[in-house]
């Protein structure tokens, strides 16, 4: 269990634990949100973060969304795949799905924001040690950035094992630097009491308003606390969040209100000033570490959910590199690095700071957070069949968060114009390319079971010599199929075509089930066929959080019956791929056809994907009309 913390803490809580670097900052050093530096603005605005903390991070989703696992599993796109195999009916499941999908992209632009403010506002710390080191904030974090992103092919099998502990001494520290400050100035403390929030709320009602559009920065990494459940469990990440991670922060926010209400001219940097100046280039180290940590966790989590979503079909695949023998958890995702890291530079170099970089990261942290909240409650309502009473409990706790995430989004709304488009244009192209590759996908996959035909009916023909005179030749042949009980145009062309079909033949169907993961033992599934003569079928069902590896289950099943008693690292495989031809037809826009035909050309095979042998695999090629 201790080694479970640890590990929490160098994995989960990067994101969220690297906010005090900068929302004060941001809060009262930024004039859009003007907030002067009082007594009942500051503890107003303390007392807002550690409430708005409480509410949405140690109640909702440590308290019931992490309940809400699939398989041990989290994150959104648990959600989304409970909601798809949940009895919903109507209009609500698609519906339900639809924003599911809208808050997946959310966080890939949540994805490219991170990287880009924590390490910025990790660098800015220079200019506390030396003013005229201000120039090289921005080269540096280009310099780490560029760093940061090359090394993800080599994975994080042996980095891994510090964050942990970095994490931990980063906590202590900033606890011990509240602290210090608190010891001078103690009646920060009642920013515990929430009637501070309150009293800020009501005298100065817009102020406090405006101000949650920034204490949102305070909870980004809140997603994260869900999406990694699967590593660790949901009791280890609660224990380090309550034992350590919440503790750590709420001493560091007031020990920054201490500061600013004893120096105000602490303004520009308030997390660096609660130090002395002894320890500022040590901290400044710790701090780097601690944003590379952050931004290799929403890396890992952009990774993380490309897997599922193209397991899901949600996405073309692509190519996914395993970096560990012994963690499936642990890839590499070379498209989605590239195109993260090109989106991290171009925001780097428009906003160039810090406090301009927090407009645009409030939007899609908050709609992430609102997505969460409501798939979480239609998947409660369904499922969970409770007495009246708890059932009206459910709605009230719902009420509750529901009005606190529509309050953190439209305090957002505003901070469009200042670099909020930034997230949500990188939303939409992502959610334009989910939704126009499952509408491509569900009229070619229409048009290719008109050509397939039924399994049985080719079997039968095949056995009365209604499809000529094919010759078994000697040796051992895998189809594969992609849908069941159907024929692979692989099978059809080796028959009608070239009229010979070894001895031995596996038809194999891979299908995706909504569950993270399927046990080894349920993977396989075999059926006998009429006629079959050597001929034996097989439908092998993953997790979406699965690895496919077509010859290491066949090898399972090696002897299990006569026609797969063959070496599968042997035999050869057939695979029909398709090619999309466009036509006039007006079943998809032409734009979206174009869109559609990229992402087919540009996917990863089926050979890679499955990983079957390279020298024994034969691709064969039908065309399907778009």
């Amino acid at each position: 269990m201790l080694g479970l913390l640890v590990g929490a803490l160098g994995v989960v809580f990067g994101d969220i634990g690297t906010s005090p670097l900068y929302v004060m900052k941001v809060v009262f050093g930024e004039a859009d949100y003007q907030l002067p530096i009082t007594r009942l603005a500051v503890l107003g605005l303390i007392s807002l973060i550690l409430w708005t903390v409480t509410l949405v991070v140690s109640v909702k989703y440590i308290m019931f969304i992490m309940r809400a696992d699939n398989a041990g599993e989290g994150g959104i796109m648990a959600l989304v795949a409970r909601v798809r195999k949940s009895p919903m009916t109507g209009w609500h499941k698609p519906v339900l799905v639809f924003l599911g999908l809208l808050g997946v992209a959310l966080f890939y632009g949540d994805s490219a924001i991170t990287p880009a403010i924590s390490v910025l506002s990790a660098v800015e710390g220079i200019s506390v040690v030396d003013t005229r080191l201000s120039s090289l904030v921005l080269p540096l974090t280009v310099a780490i950035l560029i760093g940061l992103f090359w090394i993800q092919k080599y994975g994080t099998a042996t980095i891994g094992k510090v964050f942990g502990p970095v994490m931990l001494l980063w906590f202590l520290v900033i606890a011990a630097g509240g602290i210090n400050q608190i010891v001078h100035y103690p009646a920060v403390l009642q920013a515990l009491n929430p009637f501070s929030a309150l009293q800020f709320a009501r005298e100065l009602p817009l102020t406090a308003f405006t101000a949650m559009g920034a204490v949102v920065l305070a909870i980004t990494g809140a997603e994260a606390l869900y999406a990694d459940m699967g590593h660790f469990g949901r009791a280890p990440i609660a224990r380090s969040w309550f034992l350590v991670v919440f503790p750590a922060l709420a001493l560091c926010y007031m020990g920054q209100g201490a500061l600013l209400l004893t120096s105000p001219e602490a303004v520009n940097n308030p997390f660096y000033l609660l130090f002395p100046a002894a320890v500022h280039i040590p901290l400044l180290v710790l701090a780097a570490a601690a944003t590379l940590i952050a931004s290799q966790s929403v890396i890992s989590g952009a990774f993380s959910l490309t897997r599922q979503a193209v397991q899901l079909n949600f996405l073309p695949r692509m190519r996914i590199l395993h970096t560990s023998d012994r963690e499936s958890g642990q890839i590499y995702v070379p498209m989605v690095n590239l195109l993260l890291f090109l989106v991290v530079m171009l925001v780097v170099l428009l906003f160039e700071s810090s406090v301009r970089l927090a407009g645009a990261y409030g939007i899609a942290v908050s709609g992430a957070i609102a997505v969460d909240s409501i798939l979480f409650f239609a998947l409660a309502f369904t499922l969970w069949r409770a007495a009246p009473v708890y059932r009206w409990l459910l709605a009230v706790l719902a009420g509750v968060f529901l009005c606190v995430d529509i309050i953190l989004v439209s305090a957002n709304l505003s901070k469009i114009v200042h670099g909020g488009w930034v997230p949500l244009l990188a939303a939409a192209g992502v959610l334009l390319v989910i939704d126009t590759w499952r509408r491509g996908q569900r009229i070619v996959v229409r048009e290719r079971k008109q050509l397939e035909g039924p399994l049985q009916t080719f079997i039968t023909r095949l056995h009365q010599h209604e499809l000529g005179d094919v010759s078994r030749v000697p040796g051992q042949a895998v189809f594969i199929g992609h849908h069941p009980g159907l024929t692979p145009l692989a099978l059809h062309a080796a028959v009608e075509k070239f009229k010979e079909l070894p001895d031995k033949v596996a038809i194999v169907y891979v299908q995706v089930s909504e569950h993270a993961h399927v046990p080894e033992h349920e993977r396989a599934q075999c059926s006998s066929l009429e006629y079959a003569d050597g001929v034996s079928q097989v439908v092998l069902t993953f997790g979406y959080h699965d690895a496919p590896n077509v010859p290491r289950e066949l090898e399972r099943l090696r002897g299990t019956s006569p026609e797969l008693d063959f070496d599968p690292y042997a035999a050869a495989y057939f695979i029909s791929l398709t090619e999309v031809i466009m036509t006039t037809r007006h079943n998809l826009a032409p734009w979206r056809k174009s869109l559609y035909s990229i992402l087919d050309r540009n996917k990863l095979s089926s050979g890679m994907y499955y990983k079957l042998p390279f020298e024994n695999t034969t691709e064969l090629r039908a065309l399907i009309k778009l």
